[in-house]
């Protein structure tokens, strides 16, 4: 039995039906390439899953990761670590103004859990959580409660109580059948009337801009009305970088992009260039002060893992030596002209959207617009145009992450432009599949 079988017949492949999974071996990866044990190769249009930011094989980050684990291996939470003091120092140089104290975990999902637990302990006897309802935050039992998409359908009605779900600044497809601007960006206003009507809000969660559900680039007076609207009304706004943070967006975070400071954020995969699972919740000063007096109830094992935090500072390093920030504001103005070429080409593109290294193409198969796929097909697991698509661009060397009706361009920020225009021109040719379904 072979690796791939072995993997297949005795472990899970995710969010998906078993039957008829047959994984891909592969055995390294450097850049922007991926390499199976058959000598292929794969362009990563997705950086895997909006989380090889830095690519793949840094040295730099690796030899750090290296050092770490000979300083020292593992320690309990209850102990300072130089690990520890140096990601926190490298930490404070580039998150959003304000946050300034941070719990540390080993996934999004896990920093999302925190970060629920934290406003409920801060704003008690408030315990309402409000999201949206295109949204992803985590699998764990909060933060798939507070996920918005399908995927919370497979945990319902065993899911944290409490949550309270708003529409998302979704323009292409408005919730409240309105139009930018003349909207007066009331899916934004609407969260007003929510708090007020709920009573008992503690906090309100957000992707500053959606990552798997579309990557939905808000109007740019969402957020900063949504700051105002939650500081109104005494209610905790946390960000979830999760995707959007470590130079997605061409900041350091996307938050930053509208000048807004949330009361916490979470952040994980790039942080450490996702070789090391990690998850980073970081709150305000105004936040953290409260447990001063008051237990800090919450904590694991593997918190604040040495090897682990021993990856963020070299991989901030990285991120200014290459200057990356610049590179993917440069690379964000081509991409758009290449996405809006690739939109006039074909009639099943209904719409492309995005910023920095973070894009979406949208695919339609009617005049009407009438998606190519919903979330009831990837509910029930039914084979959709979109992954006809993405099976196409595995043939011919080029992974990238597909959504009910989109797909994620969302490579490893190193990438340059020949590595960018080998992916577009690829999923150039593949869109022809559902140019023969558009009626």
């Amino acid at each position: 039995m072979d690796d791939a079988e072995l993997v297949k017949n005795h472990s899970f492949g995710t969010w998906r039906k078993q039957r008829g999974w047959n994984p891909i071996n592969l055995v390294s990866a450097k850049g922007v390439f991926l390499y199976d044990d058959k000598g292929r190769s794969y362009l990563d249009m997705s950086s895997q899953l909006v989380n090889v930011n830095l690519g793949h094989g840094n040295e730099r980050v690796i030899k750090s990761i290296e050092q770490g684990m000979s300083d020292l291996q593992y320690v309990s939470p209850a102990f300072s670590t130089k690990a520890r003091a140096d990601a926190i120092r490298s930490l404070l140089e580039v998150v959003p103004k304000g946050i300034t104290k941070f719990f540390f975990s080993t996934s999004g999902t896990e920093a999302n859990e925190a970060a629920v637990k934290i406003t409920r302990m801060v704003k008690s006897p408030k315990y309402k959580v409000i999201s949206r309802y295109r949204s992803y935050h985590g699998s764990t039992l909060a933060s798939m409660s507070l996920t918005g998409d399908y995927r919370r359908w497979f945990t319902e009605p065993n899911s944290m109580p409490g949550v309270v779900r708003v529409p998302e600044p979704y323009c292409f497809r408005c919730p409240l059948k309105l139009k930018y601007p003349e909207c007066g960006i009331s899916c934004a206003n609407y969260v007003d009337y929510v708090i007020k009507q709920e009573g008992n809000v503690a906090s309100l969660i957000v992707e500053p801009i959606t990552g798997t559900n579309g990557v939905v680039v808000p109007p740019k007076e969402y957020l900063p009305l949504l700051r105002k609207i939650t500081e109104e009304n005494d209610v905790i706004m946390i960000a979830d970088e999760v995707m959007t943070g470590w130079g997605r967006t061409g900041e350091w975070f996307a938050v930053d992009l509208w000048g807004v400071r949330p009361d916490l954020m979470t952040t994980a995969k790039g942080a450490s260039a996702s070789y090391l699972p990690v998850g980073i919740t970081g709150v305000s000063k105004k936040v953290s002060d409260f447990f001063e007096d008051h237990v800090f109830a919450h904590g694991h094992t593997f918190e604040a893992h040495p090897v682990v935090l021993s990856s963020i500072p070299a991989v901030i390093q990285e991120y200014r030596r290459m200057d990356l920030l610049s590179h993917v504001r440069d690379m964000s103005s081509y991409v758009e002209r290449r996405l809006n070429e690739i939109k006039e080409k074909h009639k099943s593109v209904g719409d492309v959207r995005g910023v920095g290294l973070f894009w979406a193409i949208e695919l339609v198969k009617d005049d009407n617009m009438t998606p190519v796929g919903t979330y009831e097909d990837k509910y029930g697991g039914r084979l959709t145009v979109i992954d006809k698509i993405t099976s196409y661009l595995m043939e011919r060397g080029v992974y990238i992450f597909g959504g009910a009706s989109w797909l994620v361009i969302s490579p490893p920020l190193i990438i340059t432009k020949e590595e960018l225009d080998k992916g577009l021109n690829a999923i150039d040719d593949a869109l022809a599949i559902s140019d023969q379904e558009f009626s």
